[in-house]
Parts: C-alpha cells; sequence; structure tokens
C-alpha cells in the first residue's frame, strides 16, 4: 500500500471495526478513569482530544491521566475516524458541545484547519516549540502564514537500510587482504635485508593479524566506510560485490511509491517554500531536478524493479529474508526487523543511515509527514488545552517510540534501538510535506510522473508537463514552461555500465 495512502489506513480500519470511542488497549488505568462517577469529577475541567491512529491509545490514556493527577484536569482521548475527519470536527465544533478541544493530525492538512478556524497560532506559553526541542522540518511542519499553528508530535520519513552482517563480512576480507599484503611487503623486505628467505613456515604470516581482526572499532570504521553514501556508490559496490548465495539484489526500493523516490528531486523541487502554504514558492521544472530524474532512470537498467509488481511489504519481507543489501525504506521497518529477530527469522544485524546523495554534485533529500497536536480554534479552554499539548509533545515525548512505534519529533530523545535513532537524524535532513490545498493532488501526479520516467519516457516532457498542471492549478490560468534541453549523458551508471560490459 502507498504511504501517502497508508498516513489514513489505520482511521479507515477503525472506521470499519465500527471504533468511534477508545479508551486504550489494555489500560487498566485508563479503563477506571471511565469508571469515575461524573459527580466526582465535577470539579475538574475537561479537555476531550480526538486522533485517528489506533497505536496511540493506551499511550494517550496513560499521559491523559498522569496530567489529569497533576494539573487537576481532565483529559479524554477519543479515537475517531479518520474519513472526513476536519469535516467532522468542524461539524461538531459547530452545532454539538462534543467537539475536541485539541486534535491530532498531519501536517498537510493543517492549512485546511486554519482555513476552517480549526488551527491558530498556538500560545505556547512555556515557550517549548522552538529549536532547542525541534528541528527545522518539525517547526516549518507546524507552520502557516508566518505562524506555529500546532505542537510537532511525531513523524515519518525514509532512510536507507542495509544488511550490517554481510557488510561486516566484507570490511573482514578487506582487512584480512590488506594484512595479507603487508605480510607480503614484510617478507620481500626481509628477503632484501637479509639476503635470505625468511623461517620456513614464516612467508606471509602477520602476527598482529588476529587482534586486528577481532578489533571491533576498527572494524567498524571499516564498515562505515563501505556504506554507500552516493547512489554512484552503491552502483559501484554493485559491480565488485561478491554476494552470498542467497542475495537476489543488491538494491531494491518500491518504485511505486513517492515516498520513497521523493528523495531523489527533494532538495531541487520547491512546493510552497519552507513551510510549504506558499503558492508563490513553487519550482518543479528545472535543470537539477531534471539531472536527478535522468539518474533516476538509468537505475532502471541495473536494478530491474517492475513497479506493478513492487510493493512495499515485498520489499522488507526480502530484506529480511536476507535477498537484499540495500533498501529505503521508512520507520516501521525497525519493528519489523526486531519482530523478526524474535521469531527466528533474521539471523543477521542491520543498520540504517541517510538516504544517499545521487553522486558528488547533485544531493538528495528525504521527504517528512509531522503529524501534530492543535489545539481547535473553537475550544473555550485554549490555555488548558495549550498547556496539555506542550506537555504530550514535550514533557512525554521519551516513551513515545517505545509505547507506540512512532517516532516523536521532538530533539534529544533516546532510544535503545540505534537503528531507530538514525531515522531521527534523516528527519533532521527531510523536506516537509507541503500543506497547501491548492497542490493536494501534486502527490498523485509526481508519483504518475515518477512511474513514467522509470519506464523510459522523456524526463523534461514529463517533469515539464506535471509543472504546468500544477501551475494552473495554482494559478488558475493556462500555464506553459519553457522547456529545457535534457544534457547530454553524464550518468550515475556510467561508469558501472563500462564496467559490466
Amino acid at each position: 500500500m502507498k504511504l501517502w495512502k497508508r498516513i489514513l489506513a489505520v482511521a479507515v480500519v477503525a472506521a470499519a471495526a465500527g471504533v468511534l470511542l477508545y479508551f486504550g488497549i489494555g489500560s487498566n488505568r485508563l479503563a477506571g478513569l471511565a469508571e469515575i462517577p461524573d459527580n466526582a469529577l465535577i470539579s475538574k475541567p475537561t479537555i476531550n482530544l480526538w486522533y485517528t491512529d489506533e497505536a496511540l491509545g493506551d499511550y494517550l490514556g496513560s499521559v491523559a491521566l498522569d496530567f489529569s493527577e497533576e494539573k487537576n484536569v481532565r483529559v479524554i482521548p477519543k479515537l475517531v475516524s479518520g474519513l472526513e475527519y476536519l469535516e467532522n470536527i468542524n461539524k461538531d465544533s459547530l452545532q454539538t458541545n462534543t467537539y475536541p478541544d485539541l486534535y491530532i493530525i498531519s501536517n498537510d492538512s493543517l492549512e485546511k484547519a486554519s482555513l476552517s478556524g480549526l488551527a491558530g497560532t498556538i500560545q505556547d506559553e512555556a515557550g517549548v516549540v522552538t529549536e532547542s526541542n525541534f528541528s527545522r522540518p518539525a517547526l516549518e511542519a507546524v507552520t502557516y502564514d508566518g505562524n506555529l499553528i500546532g505542537y510537532p508530535f511525531y513523524f515519518e520519513t525514509s532512510a536507507l537500510v542495509y544488511n550490517k552482517t554481510y557488510m561486516e563480512a566484507l570490511a573482514l576480507r578487506s582487512l584480512e587482504a590488506e594484512a595479507d599484503a603487508l605480510a607480503g611487503e614484510e617478507a620481500m623486505q626481509a628477503l632484501d635485508e637479509n639476503g635470505e628467505p625468511l623461517e620456513d613456515g614464516a612467508e606471509g604470516e602477520n602476527p598482529e593479524q588476529e587482534s586486528f581482526t577481532a578489533d571491533e572499532a576498527r572494524l567498524q570504521e571499516r564498515i562505515d566506510s563501505m556504506i554507500p553514501s552516493t547512489i554512484d556508490n552503491i552502483l559501484t559496490f554493485a559491480d565488485s560485490y561478491d554476494a552470498p548465495e542467497q542475495v537476489e539484489a543488491v538494491f531494491k526500493w518500491d518504485v511505486a511509491d513517492i515516498f520513497y523516490n521523493y528523495f531523489f528531486v527533494g532538495n531541487y523541487i520547491d512546493v510552497g517554500g519552507p513551510s510549504g502554504d506558499n503558492t508563490q514558492e513553487i519550482d518543479i521544472y528545472n535543470l537539477d531536478a531534471i539531472k536527478c530524474l535522468l539518474a533516476y532512470q538509468e537505475l532502471n537498467q541495473f536494478f530491474s524493479i517492475d513497479p506493478d509488481e513492487v510493493d512495499y511489504d515485498s520489499v522488507v519481507r526480502e530484506f529480511i529474508d536476507g535477498k537484499l543489501v540495500f533498501t529505503v525504506a521508512t520507520t516501521d521497518i525497525v519493528a519489523k526487523i526486531e519482530e523478526a529477530k524474535k521469531n527466528g527469522e533474521f539471523p543477521y544485524e542491520y543498520g540504517v543511515t541517510n538516504v544517499p546523495n545521487i553522486n558528488e554534485e547533485l544531493q538528495t533529500k528525504s521527504l517528512s509527514v509531522t503529524n501534530a497536536v492543535v489545539v481547535n480554534g473553537y475550544s473555550q479552554k485554549k490555555d488548558i488545552a495549550n498547556e496539555f499539548a506542550a506537555y504530550l509533545t514535550v514533557d512525554r515525548a521519551q516513551n513515545l517510540y517505545e509505547r507506540t512505534g512512532r517516532m516523536p519529533a521532538k530533539k534529544g530523545v533516546t532510544f535503545e534501538s540505534p537503528q531507530a535513532e538514525a531515522f531521527g537524524r534523516e528527519y533532521e535532513l527531510s523536506v516537509p510535506i507541503p500543506k497547501m490545498m491548492a497542490t493536494s493532488n501534486y502527490w498523485v501526479q509526481m508519483e504518475i510522473a515518477f512511474t513514467r520516467i522509470w519506464s523510459g519516457e522523456g524526463v523534461s516532457d514529463t517533469l515539464k508537463a506535471l509543472s504546468e498542471k500544477i501551475m494552473t492549478q495554482v494559478t488558475g490560468e493556462p500555464f506553459e514552461e519553457e522547456f529545457i534541453e535534457e544534457p547530454a549523458e553524464e550518468t550515475a551508471g556510467e561508469d558501472y555500465a563500462g564496467e559490466e560490459e
């Protein structure tokens, strides 16, 4: 399932199950709150929190209870359907007394929320929504029209995942080869100096070889140096790699999903400026973006991936089965691999690092989605709602991942898993998904463009048509781009192709 659709998937599941009110999974404390007589809570002001992600239920209930005990405020989390989410919030806010005082929503919907009166500038009296607590993408994600209108809560992005066991074996062979070469040089030097060969059995031996092969620091240093930092590096790696029998592909990812492809152009395409809300800052069709997509198209020659046959889940399964060395994945892969480890299905070690650049010239930038806690513009208890939003997203961020599998947007959170922590580093470099309603179909159109380019259609023509379609929507008038000639072939796979031949 495509990620831009999966963002709403949990909400659809909840709706299909008819679950509109949810107090957490296995939470005795939260169940106890529901049993408290109303007359015992008359003195406590109550605020309602709506959310659509079922995985948050138990966690939100626990945080709500802790806040209630500390502040003498009752917080009621409520799981609702993600279908027409903002529409229902708006309807209830105008017609009932059961509307949410605050709610959780992805940042791409914040313009709609703001224009509907459902979001306004946060109060943030404690001053927590700052660069000391949140990275640039997090702050930009919750900024609209120059104002902070939400509290960054958790994020999704993509990064490069690799089989560390395979890389370790390769690094070890490299160190051993160096040791053998050094031993040979020492033997020749001894022969030259003494005029006689070494004693029988001594030639080629290195007395330090045993110690350095067990030197974890040196081994890790070599592994780090071998992890590709560019697509060019991956192609070179693929050309020379003596793969284990079970490896079917060096590099494979879901080429049919824009979320796993967007990093190719993320550094050179601008949709809405830094905060993704400015229709005057749209730059889709440019030479650098064309170069990036030409390099992307070239990869189809070396990693023959059929977009009609591949999907994210199958790629993750292949990685777990040891069939891949590298892939591009989202944060959920950490939990899937750890579960596979427990079940004995993943007898390897793995690592996560930043998505590779294309080459030394063309840089990449992954896409990110930030879910935010937003105070309802119609709430009569904005002061309490803002206080709880800050408490939830800053004070209680430490346990969010362990309890829910969702990556906290707050900086400085420690993880038991270094792989999970690596996604946080990628998030800090990412480009937030835009929030402009005028470009809401941009992702579908960009995904179509990527598929066409992967299949061999003209890069400049395809990107030009996409830009003209989006700009026509934004300006309300027919828009035509000046054609940009594709540069002469300077492909990411040029050296690789030559070696292959």
